[in-house]
């Protein structure tokens, strides 16, 4: 049993890894504000290129993560009632859904409108109020990936006390770190990790 449980965490923890995509999209698209205008050439069209079929990955880590959790709990006997029971569980399978209701919104509504914008004219520059349009989507997109990575390393945080809970205090410091990363993410292009 225990080479199973094993396998079961290796997997739960490297979907968790994988879900990291949000950090690598807030680093991609503070790269491309570099580059400035005009908006609409090679480097938007690549980007996106990027950024679209990343929400497919995603689900599939999340339900990877989602399954793996579950699997978790059930062959350690805990049953059902766990996820609800355990406090940590239930904010862990809270967040998660949140994450996916999140990464819900941007593959069913806001790149669809991005890819409707992008499409509407020929390659080339875009400008006026098109331009407008994807600047405010792509920043709630940003908006939203800021969100969901700090949902992410909430998780990691989480999944780190299922068993062992850290005091108050220690997770107090780590969820204000953990914003403070996100912050600077959001803002910069996160040249040095951590620094």
């Amino acid at each position: 049993m225990g080479g199973w449980i094993g396998l079961l965490r290796f997997l739960h923890i490297i979907a968790v890894v994988f879900m990291a995509w949000p950090l690598y999209a807030l680093i991609t698209v503070n790269e491309r504000g570099r580059l400035g205008p005009p908006l609409g050439d090679r480097a938007d069209r690549y980007m996106e290129n990027i950024i679209r079929p990343m929400t497919v990955r995603c689900f599939v880590f999340q339900i990877t993560a989602l399954a793996t959790g579950v699997a978790l709990v059930l062959v350690r006997g805990l049953g059902w009632g766990a996820l609800v029971a355990n406090v940590v569980l239930l904010a862990k399978l809270a967040l998660l859904l949140i994450l996916m209701s999140l990464l819900g919104y941007v593959h069913f509504v806001v790149q669809p409108a991005l890819d409707a914008l992008f499409a509407a004219g020929a390659e080339g520059p875009i400008s006026g109020e098109r331009a407008e349009q994807i600047g405010r989507l792509r920043l709630r997109r940003k908006r939203i990936a800021a969100i969901c990575l700090f949902l992410v390393m909430l998780l990691v945080l989480l999944g780190l006390q299922v068993y062992e809970r850290f005091s108050p205090s220690v997770t107090v410091i780590l969820v204000a770190a953990i914003a403070a990363f996100i912050r600077q993410a959001f803002r910069t292009r996160v040249l040095r990790g951590w620094v």
